[in-house]
Parts: structure tokens; C-alpha cells; sequence
């Protein structure tokens, strides 16, 4: 069996038992990812110079006792809008394109402190914009279950990275599900964790109150030790909430009985697939039968959750991408007359196409006139979704529901269609949008040999909820390995 064929946790006991070394992983995944990169453009920037000095450095730490987690001498990989001291970091953009940041993401620094080896930076839509990772500077990703589809997005590089075996696991931001719409695209499990509990200090910004960075593996067990390794109380982060209860490898339990599931009825009409619809039905039925409480009802708002999520991230959008303006770092127009005009080419050259329609419409919905009617009105309605929320969770532990509408569309297919693309998120926004956490898992596999997801959403800080009952699912099911791995 191949090393790069071994779940995170399985690698590690490994190399903890010294029946592998670290760098014997490092060339088993390297090698993996010259094979299929060519294919896949899962990495925007690979630092294998970078992977063997940390998989030496981890070595002597493994030996001399100082490393016994069981993420340690595990190489993984790390979405590029995390900052990375040293190493490219572009969002996906040409903007960002020769930016060198000075200092390390916060979460990657907690999983570099757990022993991982960092490979490099995943490919993504640009600046997290999007739903397919086709709006990227450096070209598509594609899903390695079948090359002419999309992998999801905008962890798109993640998802594939981890689904084709380049890297053991790998992190991943989620703002309106870019985290959990992939992984239900590429065949592998992600976690959106409660906001607040993994900090955002180094993630570069799409929309500030809702992105979260969570964990994208082969398993529920992997997902788990990463989250726990990454969940910190961040004084950097305004936004960072102090946690006692984050080791969440103790929710690893195959029994959901007495546990009350909540399948919405909301998410099961027009426009979900039925291979989609079956398959998360069939596994509804699967935690039934091991002992769980499984119940439809009526979540309210859902028809106003798209137009509320893009309103609002589109607004801290544009804030929030202010900052790239050609003067401190990133791309900068050649030729200009003045600062002003400076400003406009810098950005008009460094942008893509989605990323200026966004920034547009978030200054539209701020601008005089129309803050009332759009922005406020947004924020009202996101109140509103949270209250649902919480009137869904005084009756259930869990919320079960399709992670997408459909599985991976083929390339080309929505881009051309940004409505469409919005509506591709119409399950899983609700969660940012509540800050809740939700977790993606691979319940079957469609017509066309794609991978159907299933999401489970908990109420706040309720992750070991999901994780338990996630768990207890993947144990009724082998691990399903992507054909191209």
C-alpha cells in the first residue's frame, strides 16, 4: 500500500512508530504531485526545498521525544489566502501575484507546531470568490474524479489536492461553504468550525464575519486531529473565542442513539437532484436504524438566505479589498498618470472578473441611498436565519441536509452564469451567516461515478455533535478512493 493511500492519523502512528521516516512520507507525497499535477493545478506553489528541511527539523524532534502528536511528520497543504511567512501567498489573484508576506497565519502556525509538514499553497477561485476554483489567476482546478468537471470551490485546491493524494490533508477557508460544497464535490470530509474557534489572524479576508478556517481530509478521525491542532484563543484576533472543550477526537464514538436529527424540508425541493436527494435520504435512514431520532420539519428564511449571504459578504467585499491598491505590495499598472489613475489601472489589471463584480456590488449596497434598503435590510434577515436556528436546535442536536444541490458540474458550465453559481450555495450559507459549524462527508456516489456530500450543521460550539454523529455514519461505509489517486 502506498504511504499517500494512509489516512493523516494512520501516517503518523507510522512514522511515530518508526516504521517510516518523515521524509519518506515527504517523497511519497512530492512524488504524487508531480505526477498529477499537470493534470489537476491543485498547487499554485509547491516548496519542496521547504518540505525537506521542515521534514528534517520534525525528524529530530520525533526522535528525541519533543513531537508525539499524531499529526506529526504528516504532509499537508495550505490554502493560499493563509499567509505563509517567506512563501508566495496570491489568493488566486494577479494582484496578489508577487506578494511575499512577512509573517505566518495563526492556524498555520498551530499546525506547524503539531509537526506538519507544509507542502504548499493550494489553488483557489481568486480571492475566495466563487464556487468552482475556475476564477483563479493560475488557471481551473479540476476534480480529480473526473478532469472535465470542477472540484468546488473556492477550496477547490484543497479538496482535489487531498481527494488525489498529493498531500494527507490540507486547510481550507470557508465563507459561504467553500470548505463543505468542495469537499461533497471531490469525495472527502470538511469541517466549517464554529466562527471564532480557529483564529482568521493571516487569513486574507473575503468577508470578515463569516469566513472560518477549518480542515478538509479522507476521514471524520482526521478532520477531528487537525481541527483540535488548529482550535486556539488568538489575542490577534478580535474575533477569537476562548474554547475549553476542543478536544474534539473525544467525540469519536460510533453511537447516536437517542440522538434527534432534523432533516429540513426546505432543503429537499426544487432543483436538488435526485441521485442528491436519495442518497442523503438513504443516509438519514442508515443513522436511524443505528439508534437516532430522525424527523422532518420546516426551517424558515431559507428562500432569503442567498440574497442576505451575498449582500453582506459582497459589502465586507469591497471593504475589505480596498487595501490592494498598487502603493504598499501586490500588483502595481506599469503606466499611469498620477496617483488616482494609478489606483484605477492597478486594480482594473490586478482583479478578475468575479472579484470587480462583487467589489461593485458591495459598494452598491453601501453606497447612500441604498445602505437601508439592501444592507441593513441583510443584516436583519441574517438575524432572523440565526433565530430560526435556534429554534431548530431547542428540538435537534443535528441538522441533516445535502451539502450541494447537485454533484460536480462540468467545467465551463456555470461560470458563464454567476446566478446559477450563487444558487449552488443555497445550503450551506445559512451556516456562516449563524456562525454555526458543519461538516461535509461522502455518502455515495452518482450516475456519472461522482461523489454525492451529505452536510451536518450543529448548533454553536456543538462540533463534537456533528463529528459523532458523522463518524457513526462513515463507520456503516468504506472509504470511497477517488479512481485518479
Amino acid at each position: 500500500m502506498s504511504l499517500t493511500s494512509l489516512t493523516a492519523v494512520e501516517l503518523g502512528k507510522k512514522i511515530q512508530a518508526r516504521e517510516i521516516s518523515v521524509k519518506e512520507a515527504v517523497d511519497d507525497a512530492l512524488s504524487q504531485i508531480r505526477q498529477k499535477e499537470s493534470d489537476l493545478n491543485s498547487f499554485v506553489t509547491v516548496d519542496e526545498e521547504g518540505a525537506y528541511q521542515q521534514a528534517q527539523e520534525i525528524q529530530k524532534k520525533i526522535d528525541s521525544g519533543e513531537l508525539t502528536g499524531a499529526l506529526a511528520g504528516v504532509p499537508a497543504a495550505v490554502k493560499d489566502n493563509l499567509c505563509t511567512k517567506g512563501l508566495l501567498t496570491t489568493c488566486g489573484s494577479k494582484m496578489l501575484s508577487n506578494y511575499v508576506p512577512c509573517y505566518t497565519a495563526e492556524a498555520v502556525c498551530r499546525l506547524k507546531e503539531a509537526g506538519a509538514v507544509v507542502l504548499g499553497k493550494t489553488n483557489m477561485d481568486e480571492f475566495a470568490m466563487g464556487s468552482t476554483s475556475e476564477t483563479s489567476y493560475y488557471g481551473a482546478v479540476k476534480n480529480p474524479w473526473n478532469l472535465a468537471h470542477v472540484p468546488g470551490g473556492s477550496s477547490g485546491g484543497s479538496c482535489a489536492a487531498v481527494a488525489s493524494e498529493e498531500c494527507a490533508y490540507a486547510l481550507g477557508s470557508d465563507t459561504g461553504g467553500s470548505i463543505r460544497q468542495p469537499s461533497a464535490f471531490c469525495g472527502v470530509t470538511g469541517i466549517k468550525p464554529t466562527y471564532g474557534t480557529v483564529s482568521r489572524y493571516g487569513l486574507i479576508a473575503y468577508g470578515s464575519s463569516l469566513d472560518q478556517i477549518g480542515p478538509i481530509a479522507k476521514d471524520v478521525s482526521d478532520c477531528a486531529a487537525v481541527l483540535e491542532a488548529i482550535s486556539s484563543h488568538d489575542t490577534k484576533d478580535s474575533t477569537s473565542v476562548m474554547r475549553c472543550d476542543t478536544d474534539f477526537n473525544s467525540a469519536l464514538i460510533d453511537d447516536v442513539s437517542g440522538m434527534r436529527i432534523g432533516i429540513p424540508r426546505d432543503y429537499f425541493g426544487n432543483g436538488l437532484d435526485d441521485e442528491v436527494r436519495a442518497a442523503v435520504l438513504n443516509a438519514a435512514d442508515v443513522l436511524k436504524d443505528k439508534g437516532a431520532v430522525v424527523e422532518e420539519f420546516d426551517l424558515s428564511l431559507v428562500e432569503y438566505a442567498v440574497p442576505a449571504y451575498y449582500v453582506i459578504a459582497c459589502a465586507e467585499a469591497s471593504s475589505n479589498l480596498e487595501r490592494f491598491d498598487g502603493v504598499k505590495y501586490g500588483w502595481r499598472a506599469e503606466q499611469y498618470e498620477g496617483l488616482h489613475d494609478m489606483y484605477k489601472k492597478s486594480r482594473s489589471e490586478g482583479f478578475g472578473a468575479e472579484v470587480k463584480r462583487r467589489i461593485m456590488l458591495g459598494s452598491f449596497v453601501l453606497s447612500s441611498g441604498y445602505y437601508d434598503a439592501y444592507y441593513l435590510k441583510a443584516l436583519r434577515t441574517k438575524a432572523l436565519i440565526k433565530q430560526a436556528f435556534d429554534q431548530a436546535f431547542s428540538r435537534y442536536d443535528v441538522i441533516l441536509g445535502p451539502a450541494a444541490p447537485t454533484t460536480a458540474l462540468e467545467i465551463g458550465k456555470s461560470l458563464s452564469d454567476p446566478i446559477k453559481m450563487y444558487l449552488g450555495d443555497i445550503y450551506t450559507i445559512s451556516v456562516n451567516l449563524a456562525g454555526l459549524p458543519g461538516i461535509s462527508i461522502p455518502v455515495g456516489i452518482d450516475g456519472k461515478g461522482l461523489p454525492i456530500g451529505m452536510q451536518l450543521i450543529g448548533d454553536c460550539f456543538q462540533e463534537k455533535k456533528i463529528i459523532r454523529a458523522a463518524y457513526a455514519f462513515e463507520q456503516t461505509r468504506s472509504y470511497a478512493r477517488c479512481p485518479y489517486a
